[in-house]
């Protein structure tokens, strides 16, 4: 039988998710704060219910300071979340998350 999993979020990744909500609905990309909400409560979902899958890939060498793995979620057809971890057995901190429209993001394709 498998244990079950922890996941804990940094502190840094929990105040980046607050304030892409604020972002998001000040800057008109969501009509309400409720659905910008629940835009970041799917991105804390998919990572749920994915974290320990085998979807993981190895950090490059420049993010690594940000967690030994990452992987890809697909929020909509224009924005690709990259979610950087580390893992312990069945306990996972999140540490870090961007996306494709980061000046960062090439280096991970």
């Amino acid at each position: 039988m498998v244990g079950k999993i922890e996941v804990v979020y940094s502190e840094n990744f929990r105040n980046y998710l607050d304030e892409l909500t604020q972002i998001l609905y000040r800057k008109n990309y969501f009509g309400f704060i409720e659905d910008a909400d629940f835009y970041i409560d799917k991105i804390y979902d998919y990572i749920n219910n994915n974290i320990e899958k085998p979807i993981s890939k190895n950090t490059p060498e420049k993010f690594r300071k940000s967690g030994k793995f990452y992987f890809k979620y697909k929020a909509n057809n224009r924005t690709t979340w990259y979610i950087f971890f580390d893992r312990k057995d069945n306990r996972f901190l999140v540490n870090y998350i961007l996306n494709n429209y980061s000046q960062d993001f090439q280096e991970l394709i």
